[in-house]
């Protein structure tokens, strides 16, 4: 089968996207770091994630140079890299959950990881361990474009980055070559909390939609339910919080209490400032 005919499919994350439209509603897509604090409680987190109202989830995979990640998530993925986190361990605790985690999940890796194994060989694992799709953040558009076919033939959607910096010309490409949803960044730089969003973030999500139906999603510092309104009211089809679940888990381990526990409450408080 090519990569054309699995693409016209409809995939988990836009049969997601597609009903929540059909709702009214704005995906809530929560990122966690696969392994901090460890796999179990991983497992754990996505399972209550799902049952407070999770539409989707991020699940990044732990990197020794996580260029694109603030000072909280580079902490996470440091804390899941002690812990002994790889990448087989982390499709194996996906792989674990087939038949009980039905939201798509998103897998966030770099490059060099995914090079090391093969794309094709890891494009197959990630979709027989139950993922829906990807998101590489230092991969060029030109590499991006090549692996988007692979990760096509696999069943996997290759989501694509934009941000505020991204030239006009090229912002169209982007999102045109994106599957599943594309991943607008919020600010310029790193991930992490801010207590505000930049206006402008507004206009490019309406530029981005104007250029055709492919969902777009707003990432990189939405730190509670007032700016995951914001990217609600500003026409986005969905918000992503990051740094901010993982303080809260982060918390929550370094107070003995229990982590997933802690991610499910938190993240019944986004869905329903979203819904609100």
């Amino acid at each position: 089968m090519t990569a054309a005919a699995v693409t016209a499919a409809p995939t988990p994350i836009k049969q997601r996207f597609t009903a929540l439209r059909q709702q009214g509603r704005c995906a809530l897509m929560p990122f966690l770091m696969a392994g901090d604090p460890d796999l179990t409680s991983t497992r754990a987190s996505l399972l209550a994630l799902q049952a407070h109202g999770a539409d989707l989830v991020e699940l990044g995979i732990p990197y020794s140079d996580p260029l694109a990640d603030g000072p909280v998530i580079q902490a996470a993925a440091s804390r899941a890299l002690k812990a002994g986190t790889t990448p087989a361990g982390v499709l194996e605790m996906l792989r674990s959950l087939k038949g009980e985690l039905t939201v798509p999940v998103v897998l966030f890796t770099y490059s060099n990881p995914l090079l090391n194994r093969g794309m094709e060989a890891f494009c197959t694992a990630a979709a027989a361990a139950g993922a829906a799709g990807l998101v590489v953040p230092d991969l060029p558009l030109e590499e991006a474009e090549k692996l988007s076919a692979i990760a096509a033939a696999a069943g996997l959607d290759l989501v694509l980055l934009v941000a505020p910096t991204t030239p006009a010309e090229r912002l169209g490409r982007i999102h045109h070559a994106s599957r599943g949803f594309t991943y607008l960044v919020s600010v310029t730089g790193v991930t992490g909390v801010r207590t505000n969003l930049e206006s402008r973030v507004g206009t490019l999500v309406g530029q981005l939609k104007a250029q055709g139906d492919t969902p777009v999603a707003v990432g990189f510092g939405i730190s509670g339910s007032e700016q995951a309104r914001q990217v609600r009211d500003w026409g986005a089809d969905g918000a992503i919080v990051g740094s901010a679940l993982v303080k809260v888990m982060a918390e929550a381990h370094g107070q003995q209490a229990d982590v997933a526990a802690a991610a499910g409450r938190f993240c019944a408080e986004l869905r329903a400032g979203l819904d609100a």
